[in-house]
């Protein structure tokens, strides 16, 4: 009597279903197949025009970006709900830098994304070295980067006035008149307007602003393959410059996460912090780079969004920590870490966008926005948990 040999489950091929199954941006996924379905039915059909596909990709963009840095983060087992904060923060830094420092474009930018990483560095260095819960430390910094926002830009706006007024006599300002101007006088605006003067055009002002591809849409609409108005131009001029940046990112932590080692640092260090530790893995430097990581996703939406607007607000980016958050999650990502997808937060920053963008076009209140959202949360984190059981057999 011959005896079959067991054969370990964990070298038997899954088979192309459970493949699919086990992704955790299934979720994600179908739920833009589902909020597609839905305004396909209920909303204008202008919503799926080309001008309308780019009017819901752009805020999806800019959320999506902060999305990709918290789903890394809370892959590697942390959350950061500064990062809200941090692009009000941000956006005064990188407007202070080219209003009262004068720095050209390009320095501008990395001198914002260099103070964003250096703040990220700390949020990581205070909870690797107090053991404190990245939760509190980051909601200390909620607080902080926003009144440091409101009240920087208020000293911002007070010197301005001064270097106007200085310059309007033909003087120019002294240090002690800067100080006094800083940190004696009241008032002072919590917004900073006309930065677009003081910004020149150029590649660097391309890459940050504007739309991409314009050559290519004109002759799109020349060659009648898009819309065009009745002066013959086109009714959309390019690609937004943000999405393109959310692609590229996207693409771009897509390719660590799988492909590389960080990417199997990241997952160990979210999984089993000890264990990874045990096998070698830099876990501290991990988590602390990618604070760092998601500090400077928040500093590139405020760039993006001031260089946009022209003008800087001490209330950008509230609230955006959760919709970060929640991006993550639609998009697969576990609260508890070592699993999820920076391509499910990309869906999952979309569905937000189709939504808050979706429902003008529709003959529904806009204040349905968050109840739907919420709902699509719910439905999207127990979908992913009960397919993800189905695929792996857990009970």
């Amino acid at each position: 009597m011959t005896s079959t040999p067991n054969t370990d489950e964990r070298l038997l091929k899954a088979s192309l279903l459970t493949r699919i199954l086990r992704r955790p941006e299934l979720g994600a996924l179908a739920g833009v197949v589902v909020i597609t379905i839905f305004f396909a039915i209920f909303a204008s059909d202008k919503m799926f025009e080309l001008s309308g596909i780019m009017n819901f990709l752009s805020p999806a963009a800019h959320l999506g970006i902060l999305a990709i840095g918290a789903a890394l983060l809370m892959i590697g087992g942390e959350f950061d709900l500064s990062v809200g904060s941090m692009v009000a923060f941000a956006g005064m830094v990188f407007a202070a830098s080219i209003t009262l420092m004068n720095f050209p474009l390009w320095l501008a930018v990395f001198f914002t994304l260099a103070f964003a990483g250096f703040i990220g560095w700390i949020n990581g260095l205070i909870v690797h070295r107090t053991g404190l819960p990245s939760f509190i430390v980051t909601l200390a910094f909620l607080f902080i980067l926003r009144g440091l926002a409101l009240v920087g830009l208020k000293a911002a706006t007070r010197v301005q006035v001064a270097q106007d007024k200085a310059a309007y006599m033909n003087e120019s300002l002294s240090f002690n008149e800067i100080m006094h101007a800083i940190f004696v006088q009241s008032g002072g605006a919590t917004q900073q307007r006309g930065l677009a003067e003081n910004i020149a055009p150029g590649i660097w002002n391309e890459m940050f602003s504007g739309d991409a591809l314009e050559g290519l849409f004109r002759w799109l609409a020349d060659a009648g393959y898009t819309a065009t108005f009745k002066s013959g131009l086109p009714k959309v001029t390019g690609i937004p410059v943000e999405i393109i940046w959310f692609v590229l990112l996207s693409v771009i932590a897509t390719l660590v996460l799988v492909k590389t080692p960080l990417g199997n640092w990241i997952f160990a260090s979210g999984g089993d912090a000890e264990a990874a530790r045990k096998s070698g893995v830099p876990v501290d430097r991990v988590k602390i780079g990618l604070f760092i990581f998601t500090a400077c996703c928040a500093a590139l939406v405020a760039i993006l969004t001031v260089m946009d607007a022209g003008s800087t607000d001490a209330a950008r980016g509230k609230q955006k920590e959760f919709e970060a958050i929640i991006a993550a999650v639609i998009g697969g990502c576990l609260l508890t870490g070592g699993y999820g997808s920076a391509i499910g937060a990309f869906f999952g920053a979309i569905i937000f966008g189709m939504v808050a963008i979706g429902l003008t076009y529709t003959q529904i209140d806009q204040d349905w926005y968050l109840v739907f959202l919420g709902v699509m949360l719910l439905i999207a984190v127990t979908f992913n948990k009960y397919v993800r059981r189905y695929a792996t057999g857990e009970k």
